[in-house]
């Protein structure tokens, strides 16, 4: 086990955790605010210079029109399918973390501008030349499941389990795309790579080829569902709570167990539930598509499981006249029902929860870095130190080979 001297400690519940019933409502009209009214919602904001605080939503666009115009071919902005519609306008492209993490490895522009949150940044950051400069809008937006794996506590629980498991075919690290870049490393140093929700099943089966059982991070949710696809009973599966001594588990309960699940979850995803799934089938005879970071018992009474770029094109492709009922983040569906009005599209729960730090992404943020670059100052420019970049590269890499 680790030498390090374990220290009880309460369970510490992510600050972008508890705020993400901020932004909740009962309509999904999601009209974005002033910055100075969005302020006022409660949640941390990266301060930013007064005179955007209260620019209109037309002053904004244009701003950020003629920003594009004049910066040209040096930019590039990227633009996550949970983003709000005044933002994601004007992104070049658009599509969930991986996608765009391969379209930031292969862009030519000098500045990459990354409208989504900080893993993702990070991420680009990694697969990025060396001339180029990756920029967040705001540096509050974070991700509640990223930060539920601290490095420190992942670092802890990895030296206990290759204590336990001291030949390397026993286990094997994988990590969601949604950690930090420290996470990444992480595994890329220990033989280990990182997976999307598309590519996890690919990531299992390659890691059983090698090791016996899997450590999966940062999202319980995902690892089960993925291992329970795979045959695996749920009955060797076991969960890693970072805050009890060895996890909470039985040096017995680990030998025996095939995966090991990080105790952590996607505050958006684990909103979803069967009941409102039986009231999207009585009502509109809907189909019910989700996330596989939903609960396994979602997961198993929905008619189709995947991916963001899998709902978005199994959605888009569907029949006229059919119905779907979607578990996934508001913004993206409020964007296929405006996409698709040949069909009926709606999300499953009726209260609207956006993503609470995706939403930080606020056109005004946008605007203060492409005037930034404007003059010559790179704002919010994300850096990851070359050990952590170069270990990182080797767990994407190897799930790129995939």
């Amino acid at each position: 086990m680790s030498t390090k001297t374990f220290k009880k400690r309460n369970p510490i519940i992510p600050i972008s955790e508890l705020e993400q019933m901020a932004f909740c409502q009962t309509s999904s009209n999601l009209r974005t605010k002033t910055l100075e009214e969005e302020f006022k919602s409660g949640v941390r904001w990266q301060k930013a210079p007064s005179r955007y605080l209260k620019l209109s939503s037309e002053e904004l666009e244009e701003g950020i029109k003629e920003a594009r115009s004049i910066l040209g071919d040096e930019l590039f902005i990227l633009g996550h399918h949970y983003q709000r519609q005044d933002v994601i306008k004007h992104s070049d492209v658009q599509g969930d973390s991986y996608k765009l993490s391969v379209l930031a490895s292969q862009a030519k522009a000098k500045h990459i501008i990354f409208c989504g949150v900080h893993f993702m940044a990070e991420t680009a950051e990694v697969l990025s030349a060396e001339d180029q400069n990756v920029i967040l809008p705001n540096m509050a937006a974070g991700c509640s499941m990223a930060d539920m794996a601290d490095i420190e506590d992942v670092q802890d629980a990895w030296n206990d389990l290759d204590a336990i498991f001291s030949n390397k075919d026993q286990i094997i690290p994988i990590t969601y795309m949604n950690s930090t870049a420290e996470i990444k490393s992480l595994c890329g140093v220990n033989g280990g790579l990182v997976c999307t929700s598309s590519t996890a099943k690919k990531a299992f089966q390659w890691a059983f080829d090698r090791a016996q059982r899997v450590l999966f991070l940062p999202d319980q949710h995902l690892g089960r569902n993925t291992a329970k696809s795979l045959g695996i009973p749920l009955e060797e599966m076991v969960v890693w709570d970072p805050f009890k001594r060895m996890g909470g588990l039985s040096i017995d309960e680990i030998e025996k167990s095939k995966v090991i699940l990080w105790k952590g979850h996607c505050s958006v995803h684990t909103r979803f539930t069967v009941e409102q799934i039986e009231n999207a089938r009585n009502e509109f005879d809907a189909n019910i598509i989700v996330h596989p970071e939903c609960t396994t018992e979602v997961v198993d009474r929905s008619d189709y499981v995947g991916s963001t770029e899998f709902i978005v094109d199994t959605i888009n492709n569907a029949s006229k006249g059919t119905a779907w009922a979607v578990g996934t983040e508001i913004n993206l569906v409020n964007r296929l029902s405006i996409n698709n009005k040949d069909k009926k599209i709606f999300c499953l729960d009726p209260v609207v929860c956006p993503c609470a730090t995706m939403y930080r992404i606020h056109p005004a943020y946008l605007l203060w870095v492409l005037d930034g670059l404007r003059a010559g100052l790179i704002i919010n420019h994300i850096k990851v130190s070359e050990t952590v970049k170069r270990n990182a590269n080797k767990a994407i890499k190897r799930m790129i080979a995939l």
